[in-house]
């Protein structure tokens, strides 16, 4: 029997500053958007970049890093787990979200913005 596995590894620029939230058991958690570029040949034989956008989650440890080191422009390389999800909004209708839970991180390129400390 194959052994499935869930796996993504994504090299790319952070877009914004990342969001750190601390729950009341001291736990944090990080949610960032990633650019990731993929140059190809068009139909025409001219390159085209095509930016695709990345939500990324990081829990703990990683929430940790991110919140210390990592800001807007930083050059990142995550790996993890691609989550499909759905939630409410507030009209009440449903909507659908994937997010990566990153189980690594490996800071790459120059800083970016620092984060505020």
């Amino acid at each position: 029997m194959t052994t499935l596995h869930n796996k993504v590894r994504l090299i790319g620029n952070v877009g914004q500053q990342p969001e750190i939230r601390t729950f009341d058991s001291g736990v944090k958690l990080a949610r960032l958007s990633l650019a990731t570029v993929d140059r190809r040949r068009d139909f025409t034989g001219e390159y085209v970049s095509e930016t695709t956008w990345h939500n990324i989650v990081a829990w703990g440890r990683h929430a940790e890093v991110i919140g210390k080191y990592v800001g807007k422009g930083r050059e990142i390389m995550v790996g993890g787990t691609l989550i499909n999800r759905s939630y409410m909004d507030k009209n009440g209708d449903k909507r659908y979200l994937s997010e990566i839970r990153i189980s690594e991180i490996k800071l790459l390129g120059s800083p970016g913005d620092r984060p505020n400390q």
